[in-house]
């Protein structure tokens, strides 16, 4: 009996000695991240029958668990997802907010400044001065453009060797949590195997860390788990880890995106194919905030110099000349995929800087052309990127504002094209003269009545000063002489270089327009018969200010998106919706941290060590290692007892 006794006090012993330790192992895992507290199992040792009953032998630890709720691990998982790409995606937009909407360093000033020097020009356009401080706001200007294109072009590389690192980040993990699966395998195969419960606590803190790069799912297999990212590439299997790897867009080599390999072989995933996570948040920025933000820029860069140009083009300079290019204009950017089979470029270029979106497009070549006989002309089909809208399927074509053309050469089905008609606009915008007189300030023409060597007019008609018709390049017979002679109070003649004949009775309209070789005028009041207007080139005229007057009128017309918006609301535009989506973004991460944390609080109630509980814990099993020993102790002074009764 004394030694069933002691076997019962040494099996209490262990107990309380595997309690105590377990114990303390929480207590020193209490800051550590990804730990579960763990807790002792014991179990009745069982009883002997001894005839008037079963009498227990002591305890045993059947195990020892981790307490860990898969269910509150998964909200975790989900919420850490979110949060991180929410924050990454705030994180980023917000530089481009800052760059934007600076008072000092944004755009607004300088456009404010470029069009109060060409006011200024306007009124004193003979002034050598004015013009050379409209040039050098022009200047200014262009600088401005170019130096936030640059900032842009300095985040797309920010970006690119993020996602870099975010892969090696994930590639890392998968790797390590392969190993751990082979480990856990290995720690709890045989038939009394028991949880490898740090081993599983690692793993789950990897998987916790890879949550925050990209948005997992996992299955668990037995004692093995199975990782899938994404939209479900596998990335851990058993103790197989795959690979992610950095690759160029075959349509944009300064682009990188996310190639899977496996088997040898690389597929590139789509950037949307990745979502959740510090990746995800970099390609959903990327794709819906930076590109469109440098399109808009580039959009308001080219329809600034595209219609300050076209009007330039119709004015006159200090030397007599016609106007020419004002700024340098970025024609539109084309890509060839990398994949292609075929020889056959796409050529675009812009014919409306009015109609230009802020949206790249891809041209794919659906069938080639067939040159017979019979001859088969090519289908192709051209995909606005920002909505997925579909024209198709002739060549050439015209899209918001955009010539597309395909180049001779081998054309092959599947050969595929990316258009970005504004990406370089910002970027390639310049002042395009540097002499101050070749600024167009004048009007080409000048009207006069009456007309040279004619008897004075004796009627009330006036003629206003004439303008030249748009769209540039200027009529090749605008500033030659033209005539109008009234035969009567009601009727005209027209005549002059490049007037056809019989241009004669016409019908006289006060106010009406008359439009010839490339300008108009009005005549009101009532001319008499014989009376005479003339139309010819301003000669002299360096003191004109009517095209400078027109170029200045350009701040506030509506020429771009299809006439709704100036150049200020245009990128007045992109600042509010990148501040808008900012703001927006700040928000929704703030409450997306919220629920993380309530996440992981509500997960650290369950699985988190608690310091009071432990204390508690330590006390309660030091107690029962003393009572243990007095169980043991007492054994001992039986047996002691039983010896001595055999005694003399």
């Amino acid at each position: 009996m004394a030694t069933n006794i002691l076997g019962i006090g040494q099996s209490a012993l262990a107990a309380a000695m595997a309690g105590i330790t377990t114990t303390g192992h929480n207590i020193a895992n209490a800051n550590t991240p990804g730990y579960s507290r763990q807790q002792v199992i014991q179990a009745t040792a069982g009883g002997q029958n001894l005839g008037y009953g079963f009498v227990g032998t002591g305890t045993e630890v059947a195990d020892v668990r981790r307490v860990f709720d898969q269910f509150l691990n998964t909200q975790v998982l989900s919420a850490q997802t979110t949060s991180s790409q929410l924050d990454t995606y705030s994180t980023q937009i917000g530089r481009i907010n800052n760059l934007l909407a600076d008072s000092t360093s944004g755009l607004s000033p300088a456009l404010q400044d470029f069009f109060a020097g060409v006011q200024d020009l306007a009124s004193n356009p003979s002034s050598t001065a004015s013009r050379q401080s409209a040039l050098s706001a022009a200047q200014t200007l262009a600088g401005r453009f170019q130096s936030m294109d640059g900032q842009f072009n300095e985040m797309r590389q920010g970006v690119n060797s993020a996602i870099t690192e975010s892969i090696g980040t994930i590639n890392s993990y998968a790797q390590q949590i392969a190993k751990l699966n082979d480990a856990i395998v290995t720690a709890q195969s045989g038939s009394d195997a028991h949880p490898a419960n740090d081993l599983l606590d690692q793993r789950d803190q990897l998987v916790n860390e890879l949550s925050k790069q990209v948005k997992v799912t996992v299955v668990k297999q037995d004692a093995s788990y199975s990782v899938f990212i994404g939209n479900g590439q596998p990335m851990v299997v058993g103790n197989q880890a795959f690979t992610l790897t950095p690759m160029a867009a075959p349509t944009d080599l300064g682009r990188i995106e996310v190639g899977y390999v496996a088997n040898g072989k690389t597929t590139m995933l789509a950037e949307n194919g990745l979502p959740g996570g510090t990746l995800g948040g970099l390609m959903d920025y990327r794709t819906n905030t930076l590109d469109a933000a440098q399109n808009s820029l580039g959009r308001v860069a080219t329809g600034l110099a595209a219609t300050f140009n076209a009007q330039h083009e119709l004015g006159q300079d200090q030397n007599g000349a016609l106007g020419g290019a004002f700024f340098t204009v970025a024609p539109p950017l084309v890509n060839s995929s990398t994949a292609n089979a075929g020889t056959a470029n796409v050529t675009a270029s812009i014919s409306d800087a009015g109609a230009l979106t802020t949206s790249d497009y891809r041209l794919q070549v659906l069938t080639a052309p067939v040159a017979g006989p019979p001859a088969v002309a090519g289908a192709y089909r051209v995909t606005r990127l920002s909505d997925g809208t579909t024209f198709g399927s002739a060549l050439p074509q015209t899209i918001d504002g955009v010539d597309f053309n395909i180049s001779a050469g081998t054309q092959v089905a599947g050969d595929e094209f990316l258009v970005k008609p504004t990406v370089n606009g910002a970027s390639g915008i310049g002042v395009a003269i540097t002499d101050v007189a070749k600024i167009a300030a004048a009007a080409p023409i000048r009207t006069s009545a009456p007309a040279p060597l004619s008897p004075v007019n004796t009627g009330t008609g006036k003629i206003s000063a004439g303008t030249v018709n748009t769209p540039p390049p200027p009529n090749a017979n605008l500033q030659q002489p033209v005539t109008i002679t009234f035969r009567s109070a009601t009727k005209y003649d027209v005549t002059g270089t490049g007037i056809l004949p019989g241009t004669t009775g016409i019908i006289y309209t006060p106010g009406a327009s008359i439009s010839y070789n490339g300008w108009t005028a009005q005549i009101t009041g009532a001319p008499a018969s014989g009376d005479t207007f003339a139309v010819g080139p301003n000669t002299g005229g360096v003191g004109d200010n009517r095209n400078a007057l027109l170029l200045a009128s350009l701040q506030t017309a509506n020429t771009l998106a299809n006439g709704t918006a100036s150049y200020q609301s245009a990128y007045g535009q992109l600042v509010n919706t990148i501040g808008n989506k900012a703001h927006e973004l700040d928000v929704t991460s703030s409450a997306e941290s919220a629920l993380l944390s309530q996440a992981v609080q509500a997960q650290q109630s369950e699985s988190g060590v608690n310091l009071d509980e432990e204390a508690t814990n330590l006390l309660r099993y030091q107690q029962a290692y003393q009572a243990a020993g007095k169980v043991m102790q007492t054994a001992s002074t039986l047996f002691n007892v039983l010896l001595t009764l055999g005694g003399p």
